[in-house]
């Protein structure tokens, strides 16, 4: 990695070894990870000359996990490694993020993004049914998909997000967060990846660097992460778009629904988020996780394993 005063720039080179589910497929990974953290192989998406990368590991009933800012597929690394022996789970990278390419002009709203998980699931994928799981910026994009498409959906694990209009300590976080200081160190110091998102992780993860480069490669460069530096702003933005979310809600008040909240988190760990989620989901469980934070998919994988496994059981 090259540093100076101003600019942070990781020297990293697309990873020479493919690693692409159909060999005859030779499109490249931007950057290399960590093979015994992220074993996968991967898939592509081609929609418009743009990829989208996934990852689509084991068989049976489709589990499709979300990511959301700052981090990628890698996040749900060890609910693929575990979930894969009982189902077929299916981890994208939003457009931007991960090794997806990014669409010329892209806006990274959760508008644009949730048409990408919306065409890949129906139109490349063509899933009849599945189960969603949504973390992060992650819920308001995947819950649009399901609360469009309810009949195909077998349950929902929701953790540490929410699919209303932001407000309270989320807004106060994407105010601060456009500020122009903040913006300044979100694009140059990749202030998202490499500063913020190890502190809100476990220590064993935080200290462990073949998964700090993993997130924090993703976005080598300035330009590259723009869209760490614009989702907080898109999704305040996007108001009108989450308050019609929440009035469809309810078109999954029958599914088996699995809630799981890291009580570390101030932004949408705390128990007003959690009641109005009990609210719209009052047959839901609950797993309350005292030692996690934000990124629960990182500090308690084993969470999501029993919650989808309960699921699978309900539904098979």
């Amino acid at each position: 990695m090259a540093e100076n005063t101003e600019v942070v720039i990781y020297d990293i080179n697309p990873d020479p070894v493919l690693a692409n589910a159909d060999t005859t497929n030779t499109k490249y990974r931007p950057f290399v990870v960590d093979k015994d953290e992220y074993p996968f192989k991967s898939h592509w998406y081609s929609r418009d000359g743009i990829s989208m990368h996934y990852v689509d590991e084991g068989e049976g009933i489709p589990i499709v996990l979300t990511h959301g800012n700052p981090d990628w597929s890698f996040l749900n690394r060890n609910i693929i490694k575990d979930m894969s022996k009982d189902a077929r789970v299916i981890a994208f990278d939003l457009p931007g993020f991960g090794f997806s390419d990014t669409p010329p002009g892209y806006g990274y709203t959760p508008q644009e993004h949730s048409e990408w998980v919306e065409s890949l699931i129906f139109d490349h994928l063509k899933l009849d049914k599945f189960i969603m799981v949504v973390q992060d910026w992650g819920g308001p994009i995947g819950l649009n998909v399901a609360t469009n498409h309810p009949d195909s959906i077998h349950g929902v694990v929701i953790s540490n997000t929410w699919a209303w209009r932001s407000e309270g300590n989320l807004v106060e976080f994407s105010n601060m967060m456009r500020k122009p200081e903040m913006q300044k160190k979100l694009f140059d110091q990749n202030f998202f990846a490499a500063g913020f998102m190890p502190k809100y992780i476990n220590k064993e993860s935080a200290s462990n660097k073949a998964i700090t480069d993993a997130y924090a490669h993703a976005f080598p460069t300035p330009e590259s992460r723009t869209g760490t530096a614009v989702f907080p702003k898109q999704i305040v933005d996007a108001g009108d778009w989450l308050e019609r979310m929440e009035s469809r809600l309810h078109t999954l008040s029958d599914k088996p629904v699995q809630l799981i909240f890291g009580m570390k988190d101030k932004a949408v760990g705390t128990p007003d988020i959690i009641e109005r989620w009990r609210t719209h989901y009052p047959q839901a469980d609950v797993l309350l996780l005292q030692d996690a934070d934000h990124f629960t998919p990182e500090d308690s994988p084993e969470s999501f394993s029993y919650s989808l496994r309960k699921i699978l059981k309900k539904i098979q």
